[in-house]
């Protein structure tokens, strides 16, 4: 499972367009790494087969969560990158598209980004890049515009006051 993990963190760096674009043999392609760390067939079957909530749990609070399957990762992911890093005062928040091909609700379309469908995610990142913290986008949040906040600024104040919240 390190394996797979070191291998799923280096494609964040190592940017292709397809997956088995990491284990080709062209010569203009290849990376080295992928191939000698585990066998692409191996890589996809831990892939398919991997989850993180047991699909056979009733109730949980699932029924108005879209992000349910990996709520308790994602929240994993979020504290810790906020645990272990002191931020500046230079901050961004960003907003991007992350390739997903699957089936979800909340799956956006933006047709001026590159990767134009996927799930949109905003990031508060410190201006060497790091993400101190993010949020997926889940679809129109009622409540915020209940409270007649834009979305602009309902994204904004939530990742800078460390805003323990996913839209829904």
């Amino acid at each position: 499972m390190f394996a797979f993990l070191a291998l799923t963190l280096q494609m964040g760096h190592t940017v292709q367009d397809r997956l088995e674009d990491y284990w080709t043999k062209m010569e203009q392609l290849c990376t080295p790494f992928y191939g000698q760390t585990m066998a692409h067939a191996r890589y996809c079957h831990i892939l398919h087969f991997l989850h993180f909530m047991d699909n056979n749990r009733n109730g949980d609070g699932r029924a108005g969560d879209r992000l349910w399957k990996i709520r308790d990762l994602f929240e994993i992911i979020r504290t810790n990158f906020s645990k272990f890093y002191s931020l500046s005062e230079h901050l961004a928040v960003d907003e991007v598209i992350v390739k997903f091909e699957g089936r979800v609700l909340f799956k956006q379309y933006v047709p001026k980004k590159r990767k134009c469908f996927g799930i949109k995610m905003f990031k508060l990142c410190d201006s060497t890049g790091y993400t101190c913290d993010m949020n997926v986008y889940l679809g129109k949040d009622r409540q915020r515009a209940a409270q007649h906040l834009t979305a602009t600024h309902a994204t904004v104040t939530i990742l800078t006051r460390g805003g323990r919240r996913i839209w829904s």
